[in-house]
């Protein structure tokens, strides 16, 4: 499995790593890292073809679970793919800013 500390993923994310939100989206509505694009987990495997292959993607949900199932998802469709540990939860535990309502990267 693919995994990676808030700590790493907070570096990741300063130097403008991509960022997909695999939650619901009243969760991502209640706040999510700035800049996460959001496609719920049942939306990706139609959507491949909307996300980057050229860059690594971190993948983010509440707690880390969804987001696992979604790496190794991706991985095997040959895409750079990481899990956030501890999700979103984790990134808010940390001290992190999070954006709330709408975003304009919203799926």
């Amino acid at each position: 499995m693919s995994e990676v500390v808030v700590d790493a993923f907070a570096a990741a994310h300063a130097d403008g790593a991509f960022v997909l939100d695999v939650r619901e989206p009243y969760e991502y509505v209640g706040g999510h890292v700035p800049g996460a694009r959001l496609m719920p987990v049942g939306h990706v495997p139609a959507h491949l073809q909307d996300l980057p292959r050229d860059e690594r993607i971190y993948v983010i949900c509440a707690s880390g679970n969804r987001s696992r199932g979604v790496t190794d998802l991706l991985r095997r469709a040959g895409f750079d793919a990481y899990s956030v540990i501890g999700g979103t939860s984790g990134w808010i535990g940390s001290g992190r800013p999070v954006v709330a309502g709408q975003h304009p990267n919203a799926a």
